[in-house]
């Protein structure tokens, strides 16, 4: 079963691809934020934010209010938890791997003291 353009990770992951977009989850992890509050700290215009946002938001990763008048941002755990859910399964390999390269960079310590 192959993975089709339609699968929701192909734009989680296109949207985390960018810095200015994980340092805007980043922000939004500590609660809500207006789109002036998001663009803050960044050298770049309002509307470039803006399409960062858009980007997110179009992923799924964060939502607008509708209701209020400066329609802050919100961080979207159900798509963030589809992100870590995906890498989890990894784990027993990546574990594997860090113990196979431990036990190796131990064994080579080992033979530099004989």
């Amino acid at each position: 079963m192959g993975m089709t353009s339609e699968d929701p990770l192909d734009a989680t992951f296109a949207a985390l691809a960018h810095p200015a977009r994980r340092a805007i989850l980043a922000r939004l992890v500590d609660g809500d934020a207006t789109v002036n509050d998001l663009a803050e700290p960044f050298e770049m215009s309002l509307p470039a934010v803006s399409r960062h946002i858009r980007v997110l938001e179009e992923a799924g990763l964060i939502t607008r209010s509708k209701t209020a008048q400066f329609r802050p941002c919100k961080l979207n755990p159900s798509a963030v938890q589809a992100v870590a859910t995906w890498a989890e399964q990894y784990r027993p390999i990546w574990e594997a791997r860090f113990d196979a390269m431990d036990a190796y960079l131990k064994s080579m310590k080992d033979k530099d003291y004989d």
